[in-house]
C-alpha cells in the first residue's frame, strides 16, 4: 500500500469493528487529529490526513458517522431536476439554431449533486462541546457551570455533550479518549472545588477552556475561577457592617487554592477594623458539618465576653455544623453568633432554621465565561491565557445574621 515496513505496524486482533482508537494508534496520532482528518472539522497537514486515510483503509474502519447517509431523503428534491416536462420547452429547439439550448437539458442531471454539494459548502451547522464534570450527581455546583454554559450554547447554536466522571480519573481518561468518536470540537474541562489540574493526556490536540481550576505550571491555557479572596473579604465586610468585632474564621484543613485566598481574603478584610478593637481566631477542621461542629463546641463554650459573635465559615457544609453544635451548648443562631458560609448549597441552606446567609460561588457565571472562551477558540480568535480570569460571588443575605447583643461592660472586659 506504498507503507515503507519502518512505518507499518501489525494492528492488535479486535473482537470487533475498529474504532477512532485503532485508526490513531496504526497512523501515530492522536484520536483527535483522526477525527478531525477524516471529518474536516479542524486542518491537519496533507501527510497527516494521507496517513490517517491509509491507516484507515487497512483496518477496514468505517465512520460512525456514516449514518449521516440517511440525508440521502433529500434526493428527492433533486427528483424534482426530472421535471423533465420541462423537456418540451427543449423541443422549442427546432426553432432554428436554438437546438443547442437543448443541450441545457444534461443541466437538470447536475441537480442530483446539488445537494450534495450545498452540504460541502455549507459551513457545519453546529459545533460539538464536551463538558468533562466531576460531581454533577452529587453537588448543585457542576449543574450550575452547565446551565451557564447551555445558556450561552444556544445563543450561538453550540451543542453539549455532558460528561460526568464522579471524580474517578480511570473514567475521566476514558470519557476523554471518547470525545473524538462523537465529532467534538472542543472541551469544556470543569472541577466543583478550585483546584490546580495537570493536563490530561487524553486531551489530544482538542481546544479546551479550565473552569473553576487552574492549570498547573507549565500549561498555559485559558481558565476562569472564583475570587476566593474577594468571597470571604465580602463575608467579613458584611459582618463588619451589621457590628460584629469578635470574629471567628473556620477553614478547611487542606491546601488548595481555595483555602489559601479564603484566609487571605479573611485577614485583609479584618485589618482596617483593628483599631476598633476587632479581634479575630482562626480554626482548621475538615471541610464537612462534623468538622464545623466540633470546632464551634468548642469556641461557643468559652465565656460570653471571650466567645466569637461571627463566625465565617469555608463552606455551607462547615455552616451547618456550627448551628448543630450551637443547639448543643443550647445557644441560638443568629442570637448568640452570627454564622455565614460561602457557596450557597441552596437545599441545605434554605433548609436550615434559620435560613443561613452566605456568599453564592459563580459557577453558573463561570460556565458562560468559559463556553464563550471556547467558542472564540474555535473560531480562530485569541483568548488571554496568561492568568486565570477571577470571577467575585454574591452575598446573599438570608437570616443567619444579625447585630451582637449588646452587653454589660464589664461582662465583656471592654
Amino acid at each position: 500500500m506504498g507503507d515503507s515496513p519502518g512505518n507499518r505496524r501489525t494492528p492488535p486482533a479486535r473482537s470487533g469493528r475498529p474504532g477512532i482508537a485503532d485508526v490513531a494508534a496504526e497512523a501515530g496520532v492522536s484520536p483527535s487529529t483522526v477525527s478531525s482528518a477524516l471529518n474536516g472539522t479542524r486542518a491537519v497537514r496533507p501527510e497527516t490526513r494521507e496517513r490517517v486515510l491509509r491507516a484507515a483503509e487497512r483496518l477496514g474502519y468505517l465512520p460512525s458517522k456514516a449514518p449521516k447517509a440517511p440525508k440521502a431523503p433529500k434526493a428527492p428534491k433533486a427528483s424534482t431536476a426530472p421535471t423533465a416536462p420541462k423537456a418540451p420547452e427543449a423541443s422549442k429547439a427546432p426553432e432554428a439554431s436554438k437546438a443547442p439550448e437543448a443541450s441545457k437539458a444534461p443541466e437538470a442531471s447536475k441537480a442530483p449533486d446539488a445537494p450534495r454539494a450545498a452540504r460541502e459548502e455549507s459551513p457545519r451547522p453546529t459545533r460539538v462541546i464536551g463538558v468533562i464534570t466531576d460531581g454533577i450527581a452529587t453537588t448543585p455546583f457542576a449543574g450550575r457551570i452547565v446551565q451557564g454554559a447551555q445558556e450561552v450554547a444556544r445563543e450561538r447554536g453550540a451543542l453539549l455533550m455532558v460528561l460526568d466522571s464522579g471524580g474517578d480519573p480511570e473514567l475521566e481518561a476514558h470519557h476523554l479518549c471518547s470525545l473524538p468518536e462523537h465529532g467534538v470540537d472542543g472541551v469544556l474541562y470543569t472541577r466543583t472545588v478550585h483546584a490546580e489540574v495537570e493536563r490530561p493526556r487524553e486531551l489530544g490536540d482538542l481546544p479546551v477552556v479550565l473552569v473553576g481550576a487552574a492549570p498547573a505550571d507549565g500549561w498555559t491555557v485559558p481558565a476562569v475561577v472564583p475570587d476566593e479572596y474577594a468571597l470571604a473579604s465580602a463575608a467579613v465586610a458584611h459582618l463588619l457592617e451589621v457590628g460584629h468585632r469578635r470574629f471567628a474564621f473556620l477553614t478547611s484543613d487542606e491546601d488548595t487554592p481555595a483555602t489559601r485566598g479564603r484566609a487571605d481574603g479573611f485577614a485583609s478584610a479584618l485589618a482596617p477594623a483593628w483599631y476598633d478593637g476587632a479581634r479575630s481566631v482562626v480554626e482548621r477542621a475538615a471541610p464537612d458539618a462534623a468538622g464545623g461542629r466540633r470546632v464551634a463546641r468548642r469556641l461557643l463554650h468559652l465565656p460570653v465576653g471571650e466567645r466569637p459573635t461571627a463566625i465565617v465559615c469555608f463552606n455551607d457544609q462547615m455552616a451547618m455544623g456550627v448551628y448543630q453544635g450551637a443547639e448543643a451548648l443550647g445557644l441560638e443562631v443568629p442570637r448568640d453568633a452570627s454564622v455565614l458560609g460561602i457557596g450557597d448549597l441552596e437545599l441545605l441552606t434554605e433548609s436550615l432554621d434559620p435560613p443561613l446567609s452566605t456568599v453564592a460561588l459563580p459557577h453558573r457565571e463561570m460556565g458562560r465565561w468559559g463556553m464563550t472562551a471556547l467558542l472564540a477558540l474555535l473560531e480562530g480568535r485569541a483568548a488571554d491565557a496568561a492568568e486565570p480570569v477571577q470571577l467575585a460571588g454574591e452575598l446573599v443575605e438570608r437570616r443567619s445574621v444579625a447585630r451582637p447583643r449588646r452587653l454589660i461592660p464589664w461582662l465583656t472586659g471592654r
